[in-house]
């Protein structure tokens, strides 16, 4: 028995009884419980009503592979060669990654409920409550060398921010990795991030994995263990189905990735600097342990972001290079 068999029965938001819940598992009512404890380790939080049962304090909605390529168009299923849902993972980044070390890979998209060793950019970790994010990876193979590649981040962020606004959202792009959105109380904070990870020959052919993780939900327990503003979709949009999201969000993805090794990234500067958040704002510039504050401008068609220091302009190309907003 799996903490996804547990969610499952729990998703409907209803009250089950340790009983019922026991005898759909195959457990016993003690291990029930054991199970509940987990959830909350990981999370989930679950209300105990008194003399009646279970219930999740939030109804979510797992992931479902079925409905995902139902909501497909057909040309996403014709560039889709499989479609993997799993219940946890360490990354589903390096799944893929080694899905392409097996020969597989290529147009494989991998959806995870939760990651117990995800990661953003900078090695930085990417953790969220089991069910309550979209979490997916897609591998790609190209023809051309990494310099093909480039801005590739950033065409991810227009994608994802063309589904959001479908639904209402109004997404803002910081170069290069984050999806940013408004909080309630009107801050600018994170709502998806995004990594790139690329293998094989710099001048020839190399193997794509990109990532995309994004806040759907997320417990006031799990935001104060935050400790700064963070972005989730279900403040600005409550009731969106999470398999349609991800179906939309798969669709253009693998549309864009079609295309993108003849295209490259001109085809989506407009579209990224007209989401812009930090456009004629100064930022912290933040390259290793250095840092300089600057006037942020617009990305180029290789998805440079040119910055104005002390009057001088030059262009930041990524890597190791981090830019925040100064308040």
């Amino acid at each position: 028995m799996t903490i996804g068999n547990l969610m499952r029965l729990l998703s409907d938001g209803e009250i089950h009884s340790g009983e019922q819940l026991g005898e759909a598992l195959g457990i016993s009512r003690a291990a029930v419980w054991k199970q509940l404890k987990k959830l909350e380790t990981a999370g989930v939080e679950v209300s105990a009503v008194k003399g009646r049962g279970y219930q999740l304090a939030q109804p979510l909605t797992p992931l479902d592979g079925a409905r995902i390529v139902s909501h497909l168009p057909a040309e996403a299923r014709r560039r889709l060669a499989r479609l993997l849902v799993e219940d946890t993972l360490p990354s589903s980044n390096d799944y893929l990654r080694q899905r392409f070390s097996q020969g597989a890979g290529h147009g494989e998209v991998c959806l995870v409920e939760q990651q117990s060793a995800g990661r953003g950019r900078r090695g930085r970790a990417w953790l969220t409550p089991w069910g309550q994010s979209l979490m997916l990876s897609i591998g790609w193979r190209f023809d051309s060398g990494v310099a093909a590649l480039e801005g590739l981040s950033l065409a991810i962020g227009v994608v994802v921010s063309r589904v959001l606004e479908r639904y209402g959202a109004r997404p803002q792009l910081k170069w290069p990795n984050d999806i940013l959105l408004a909080t309630p109380e009107g801050a600018l904070a994170k709502l998806a991030g995004i990594l790139v990870e690329v293998t094989g020959d710099a001048a020839g052919p190399c193997e794509v994995v990109l990532g995309v993780g994004m806040n759907l939900f997320l417990p006031e327990s799990a935001r104060d263990a935050i400790g700064q503003p963070v972005a989730v979709l279900a403040d600005a949009c409550p009731g969106v189905d999470r398999n349609a999201l991800a179906a939309e969000v798969v669709a253009g993805l693998l549309e864009m990735l079609d295309t993108f090794e003849t295209e490259g990234f001109a085809a989506w500067q407009a579209e990224w600097n007209r989401r812009h958040a930090y456009a004629g704002h100064s930022v912290d510039v933040l390259v290793g342990n250095d840092q300089s504050i600057a006037v942020a401008g617009e990305v180029d068609s290789n998805g440079n972001l040119w910055v104005s220091e002390n009057g001088t302009e030059r262009p930041l190309a990524g890597g190791e290079i981090s830019v925040r907003g100064r308040p």
